[in-house]
């Protein structure tokens, strides 16, 4: 069976609030972070090729937990809460902040981090708070500049060699990057390449 496959079949698993609602810290786990109006839940939606996997909303920070989705025994992909919502109390963002921490620093299953930017505007302030979240943690990441299709192909293709101009090249982790569009589907297979590669390591 192929990823695209084994994506097709995920399964809504658990969600967390709190450090102690975790799942057990077993197999492969790839988690989405972002804006809350980056797209993320629209790119796990179309990575699995479901429409209402994960919660999307007009309204950002809808996803205020920690959800897992099974893919397989040993695989899952992880929904992290997006990050930027200015509406959010400062209570809030101080249990979402610590939430996360704790899930940087203690989650073995972790294998890496797909980062969802609107390729519009990358690189704001809280995604460079996030990457370097991901260098002190050791954590790989992989860039989606996603709403693609909102620029031309030139202008999309800018985006990324500026991106890709201004990401850090002596560090720790492996920074990569690609444009996508959750809405077209344009980028999908070398995304589900990255995937596998965390997924199904050797």
């Amino acid at each position: 069976m192929t990823l695209k496959q084994i994506l097709a079949q995920a399964e809504f698993r658990s969600s967390a609030a709190r450090p102690d609602d975790l799942p057990p810290d077993t197999g492969c786990e790839v988690a989405f972070a972002g804006r809350s109006n980056a797209g993320k839940s629209s790119v796990l939606n179309r990575l699995c090729g479901r429409k209402q996997l994960a919660r999307t909303s007009k309204t950002p920070g809808r996803t205020q937990l920690i959800n897992f989705f099974s893919l397989t025994t040993t695989a899952s992909l992880v929904d992290l809460p997006g990050y930027g919502y200015a509406k959010a109390s400062q209570e809030k963002q101080r249990q979402w902040t610590a939430l996360l921490e704790h899930y940087f620093a203690n989650r073995r299953s972790l294998q890496g981090i797909m980062l969802v930017m609107d390729i519009r505007h990358p690189l704001r302030e809280v995604d460079w708070s996030m990457l370097d979240w991901c260098m002190h943690y050791s954590c790989d990441v992989h860039i989606l500049l996603n709403k693609a299709d909102k620029l031309s192909r030139n202008q999309a293709h800018k985006q990324l060699h500026s991106l890709q101009s201004q990401l850090p090249s002596d560090t720790n982790i492996e920074i990569s990057s690609q444009t996508f569009s959750a809405a077209t589907g344009a980028g999908l297979d070398q995304a589900i390449i990255k995937l596998a590669q965390w997924l199904e390591p050797g």
